[in-house]
């Protein structure tokens, strides 16, 4: 309920209607003070949400816990009961990426990358430094040697086994690549005109690549790092997330028309279905980005780590099995005929959203500056 002061003046602001309460009987407009404190503009949006008769957290409850109930009340007419849909999704898409962005913003993704990376260099250099030594043993001891002849070669299979002592640089300089001050010199070019000198060479074998090497070298010509640009990467296509979902949305409304009834469920219908199923999934992300906060206060224990699992592993196939029992509770098919239209509906939105998530990943990629 708005906290606004009521007007002592029974007449409508917006319509001249009089007002005998607190709304106007002829445009539901609330008859309260037009002036109000600066915050108003921010807490009026919030209170629209949780105003009288828990209208927003019974919409939560039921959103989390009944699925394909918020589906069949608000096709049967009954629309006041919760949060309308469109508004459901809208507020919890933007709570959702706000939350996400202002995690991922202080971020840096290739850190992690840098020291795993780095204790893989130090391995690689102590296995080289390991072998040089027991080579130069075999080599001036006959009798170890003459050991290792006896017990089958076990000291040269070790060495076999770490596949350095051919070309230990190599395996270096390939899983380094990221943290090197460059991307397009660590694959060895110096410029676009080189890249297209080598394509002339090669037929044009990598013309698909010149785009994505051009931002490389766009991104390095303004001093960004290969790590810099991998951050700034991953931020954009966050950014870009919920408008590729957003898009998404009429594509699996789509697909859920074209496998039931047209004479019973309108477009319509199957559209209030899927604002309700993606607002669950983008709230259970949300939840999930919290418990993981959470948990990031026991500074990586392995309890943390497991749990961390154990949290995500129960949130996919929670989701999953939402989406059956939402299913059948609002089309009221028979149960097989909802496992296998579902199972169905599953593959084909998984295939589709993984080419949405690579042409997602695509544009952010070069849209970046």
């Amino acid at each position: 309920m708005s906290h606004g002061k009521i007007r002592e003046d029974k007449t409508c602001l917006n319509c001249g209607h009089q007002v005998e309460e607190r709304f106007c009987p002829h445009c539901g407009q609330e008859n309260i003070e037009s002036r109000h404190p600066f915050y108003y503009l921010f807490t009026h949006f919030f209170e629209d949400f949780t105003h009288y008769d828990g209208q927003f957290w019974g919409t939560m409850k039921n959103l989390l816990f009944n699925p394909g109930k918020l589906t069949k009340i608000y096709l049967e007419g009954k629309r006041a009961q919760f949060v309308p849909p469109v508004k459901l999704y809208i507020f919890i898409s933007f709570v959702t990426f706000l939350f996400i962005s202002f995690q991922v913003a202080n971020m840096d993704f290739g850190k992690q990358g840098a020291e795993k990376e780095k204790i893989t260099k130090e391995e690689i250099q102590k296995k080289v430094i390991a072998n040089e030594s027991v080579q130069k043993i075999l080599k001036e001891s006959p009798e170890v040697a003459q050991a290792d002849s006896l017990t089958g070669g076990a000291l040269t299979k070790a060495l076999d086994t770490t596949n350095l002592s051919k070309n230990p640089k190599n395996d270096i300089d390939v899983g380094n690549i990221l943290q090197s001050k460059s991307i397009t010199k660590s694959i060895g070019l110096q410029s676009m005109e080189d890249f297209d000198r080598r394509e002339e060479k090669n037929g044009h074998k990598y013309e698909t690549f010149r785009p994505f090497i051009a931002k490389i070298f766009e991104m390095e010509e303004k001093g960004l790092s290969p790590r810099e640009i991998t951050n700034l990467f991953i931020k954009s296509s966050i950014h870009n997330l919920p408008k590729a979902l957003f898009l998404y949305l009429p594509l699996f409304a789509f697909l859920l028309w074209i496998f039931h009834s047209k004479r019973k469920w309108w477009y319509f219908d199957h559209g209030v279905f899927t604002l309700h199923y993606f607002s669950f999934l983008l709230l259970l992300t949300l939840l999930l980005f919290v418990t993981q906060k959470v948990l990031n206060y026991f500074d990586e224990s392995s309890f943390a780590m497991a749990m961390n699992g154990l949290f995500i592993s129960a949130a996919i196939i929670y989701a999953g099995c939402y989406f059956f029992i939402a299913h059948y509770r609002t089309y009221r098919t028979h149960p097989v005929l909802t496992i296998i239209v579902g199972a169905v509906l599953f593959a084909i939105n998984t295939i589709l959203f993984t080419f949405l998530l690579m042409g997602l990943g695509i544009i952010s990629f070069l849209l970046m500056h």
